[in-house]
């Protein structure tokens, strides 16, 4: 284990930067933790703007790192990514595996309140307290420009950071979010046993909610969706988060690519747009 904490799991070279995957302790998930940080060229001279990537159901720190194809433009760009996992993993609570919808691997960046994932599933402070702190402690990040991005339960993931932490997260996009958990199945499964039956309590977790009650995001939000996600109708309905922002007159572009879909084909395909749109907003 180093010093601060960080163990390094592998390092390679990758486009004049690096690939690297480490783990830790987290206090805020009560054990181990792991996440992917590809570290660009110009670190080497200067602390870098960092974007976090928050995968979607399932999904572990290599998912996005191996698929998303984000390494060479973000070299290009002198971005830092952080891929954090989307929960704690081996926590030993039975109800919290065998159900890729719930548990370990689908954490839906929220703080869970109620028995027994309270004490591990905290994966709202780990995004936005705990893991920041560790990124700056240890890699050349500027704490002053850091964005958020994130892809169907990390795309609902990356909406709520940007809009309860603006101070935070500068900058802010999605692909196929899940803008209005509280509303759909996914959510209406998962948020009671994290949360418990009190809907008023959801609201802290969903971007429409949120937006309703007069969050804002500084500058645009680019959001992508295919219109051949299977998930479109049901789950994600990103024509609910539009309307919002017009109600609120935050600035949003809805992009629905013509024929795409929800897998990594589709956020290969559009993840260039995303990383200079971070690029921009974080410039200085």
């Amino acid at each position: 284990m180093a010093h601060d904490g960080i163990e390094t799991v592998s390092e390679q070279r990758c486009f004049g930067g690096t690939q690297g995957f480490y783990r830790h302790h987290s206090s805020a998930c009560d054990g181990p933790m792991s996440f992917a940080v590809y570290t660009p060229p110009q670190a080497g001279a200067a602390r870098v703007p960092v974007l976090f990537y928050l995968a979607g159901l399932t999904c572990t720190p290599e998912t996005a790192t191996i698929k998303a194809g984000a390494q060479r433009l973000a070299a290009e760009l002198g971005l830092m990514l952080v891929m954090p996992d989307t929960s704690p993993r081996d926590t030993g609570i039975e109800a919290a595996t065998g159900d890729w919808e719930f548990g370990e691997g689908a954490g839906f960046y929220l703080d869970a309140t109620q028995a027994p994932y309270a004490q591990r599933f905290n994966m709202h402070r780990y995004i936005a307290e705990e893991l920041p702190k560790l990124i700056e402690a240890r890699f050349p990040a500027d704490s002053a420009r850091r964005g958020v991005l994130g892809h169907s339960m990390g795309g609902h993931g990356a909406l709520v950071m940007a809009l309860r932490y603006p101070e935070i997260f500068r900058s802010c996009s999605a692909f196929a979010p899940i803008v209005a958990p509280s509303q759909v199945p996914w959510g209406e499964k998962a948020f009671p046993r994290y949360l418990g039956e009190n809907r008023e309590a959801w609201k802290a977790y969903d971007a429409c909610a949120l937006m309703a009650a007069g969050r804002r995001v500084s500058g645009s939000i680019l959001i992508d969706q295919g219109d051949a996600d299977g998930f479109l109708d049901t789950q994600l309905q990103p024509e609910r988060f539009a309307s919002a922002c017009r109600d609120a007159g935050q600035a949003l572009t809805l992009r629905m690519q013509p024929g795409y879909d929800h897998s990594y084909y589709f956020i290969a395909s559009f993840i260039a747009d995303h990383l200079r749109h971070h690029a921009r907003m974080l410039a200085d």
